[in-house]
């Protein structure tokens, strides 16, 4: 995939550090020795370091030279503990709380990037994506003016007159069943950023519906056109549109009958669609039938980067999400 081949070089020039905490995990273990010998991040292995190696030596992986850290031995713990004590302490947490909660390698790691001891975490190999989101939401929360955190695909068609060369980027596609207008128009943004994070183009971005601008009547249509009145009230530097229709969004013969004065319509390589069921049908779509190389979930909305993987992943999908949370 180019767009993927592209992350891993810019992922290599930013050497970042990315916190593992399934560290006893076969798969991710197999990553950690790829990303390692690739120079895609610097790993950071959470767990007990003689449970670690008896895996890694079960798994006929090498680890050496990969840092492992154990939450309850590490220099750090009492500072991560008294540090979400005070995040949490108005919501009943307690000095004894923060101790045992700081045990926890998915929360430890999740504090590792809050403090900068790493730029991102990635997790889900083994764990369900509430135990990722649940310390992510309470400690990193999300980015200034993004009010939802959410998840987007990108997609790389091999019909390079749609979106940036064949490449879209789509959203919501894995986590917000349905967004009201201001949780849109953050979708909107976040993926905006996303689009030029791993991407590296400009995005236009339209705001999917089934009408375009005024065809339909619904409150559907309405929730939409709200959406996009927010987002560009928020970002007004960004090419946004909506509503517009999927045919209008990206082909230009039809954007020039149903929407010729928009800059978007026709051109659009960032698409939002207006409820998870429609984005998560849309996606598997072009994947399943136009055969489009699919990248994601990728998390965004998040103040900082972190990831979640399908428990079905394999080793590879660990290192493609590990140098795409490098790089954003």
């Amino acid at each position: 995939m180019a767009i993927m081949g592209k992350i891993w070089d810019n992922a290599r020039l930013l050497n970042r550090k990315i916190a593992l905490p399934e560290g006893s995990e076969p798969r991710t273990l197999k990553a950690a020795q790829i990303i390692k010998l690739e120079k895609l991040a610097e790993v950071i292995l959470l767990g007990n370091p003689d449970k670690i190696s008896k895996a890694a030596k079960e798994a006929g992986v090498n680890i050496e030279g990969i840092e492992i850290t154990e939450p309850q031995t590490s220099p750090k713990y009492g500072e991560y503990a008294n540090q979400f004590l005070e995040l949490r302490k108005s919501k009943g947490m307690t000095p004894e709380g923060a101790l045992q909660t700081m045990l926890d390698e998915i929360y430890f790691a999740t504090m590792m990037v809050k403090s900068g001891d790493a730029h991102g975490m990635v997790s889900g190999a083994i764990h369900s994506t509430g135990d990722l989101l649940r310390p992510a939401l309470q400690i990193i929360k999300t980015a200034p003016g993004i009010s939802i955190v959410s998840s987007c695909f990108i997609m790389e068609t091999r019909t390079k007159e749609f979106g940036e060369n064949g490449v879209l980027v789509f959203a919501d596609c894995a986590i917000n069943p349905n967004p009201n207008a201001e949780e849109l128009a953050s979708i909107a943004l976040a993926t905006a950023a996303t689009a030029k994070s791993l991407c590296g183009f400009e995005p236009r971005i339209a705001m999917l519906s089934f009408s375009t601008k005024g065809s339909g009547k619904h409150e559907f249509v309405d929730k939409v056109v709200e959406a996009t009145r927010i987002a560009k009230e928020k970002a007004p530097e960004l090419l946004i549109d909506g509503e517009l229709q999927l045919d209008a969004a990206i082909v230009q013969k039809v954007a020039s009958l149903k929407a010729p004065d928009s800059k978007v319509a026709g051109k659009a390589n960032v698409l939002i669609f207006p409820d998870l069921q429609s984005g998560n049908i849309g996606y598997k779509l072009v994947q399943r039938i136009a055969e489009a190389e699919c990248i994601g979930p990728v998390s965004q909305g998040f103040a900082k980067p972190i990831n979640d993987l399908s428990r079905g992943c394999s080793a590879e999908d660990i290192v493609n999400v590990v140098a795409i949370t490098a790089v954003q």
